[in-house]
């Protein structure tokens, strides 16, 4: 079965590591559905029908984006508040429509590894700042799994820095 990557990205062209991601991912078409948010959506107004339909052909979802302000880019939190409704994915009589699907996140994120611990910069490892992703995927039954995390992006984006996480992140997904 293939596996659905929602990508969400507001600035693509200028990305050095989602872009290359998406670019490996796209050459296994039999494997990943990509689907860009940004892309499909610039005006940002959300076909939730189309999205519904589209996550409920899947059973295993990754969320690519950048880390932004120890979250995701806004657009896909407004994708969580429109597509994830009370009568489709939660409450007593919705059939929990992404109930049992792998979900996971796959975030880029530009600060070091280190920076995000008890002793780091930012006090808080990106496992805690992604809780509320966690919680909101197990208040819909899905089978939230740990986040790729790839670091280091503000200060190395060397060619091969960048291409030594394709092979790590193409693991990621084929293993959930």
């Amino acid at each position: 079965m293939k596996t659905l990557i929602i990508v969400t990205h507001p600035k693509m062209e200028e990305s050095l590591i989602n872009k290359r991601w998406v670019e490996e991912l796209n050459k296994y078409p039999e494997k990943y559905k990509l689907h860009q948010l940004y892309e499909n959506y610039p005006d940002e107004i959300i076909d939730i029908k189309k999205e519904q339909e589209l996550v409920e052909a899947y059973d295993k979802i990754v969320f690519q984006f950048p880390f932004y302000w120890f979250s995701s880019p806004s657009l896909l939190k407004k994708w969580f508040d429109e597509v994830l409704l009370h009568g489709w994915a939660y409450g007593s009589k919705s059939g929990y429509k992404v109930g049992g699907k792998k979900v996971a996140l796959a975030i880029s994120a530009g600060v070091d590894n280190e920076d995000f611990s008890a002793d780091g910069k930012y006090r808080h490892t990106v496992i805690e700042f992604t809780r509320p992703f966690e919680l909101s995927f197990e208040y819909v039954k899905a089978d939230y799994q740990k986040p790729f995390v790839y670091y280091g992006l503000e200060h190395n984006v060397s060619k091969e820095w960048i291409e030594k996480s394709v092979p790590l992140y193409l693991n990621f997904i084929d293993n959930l």
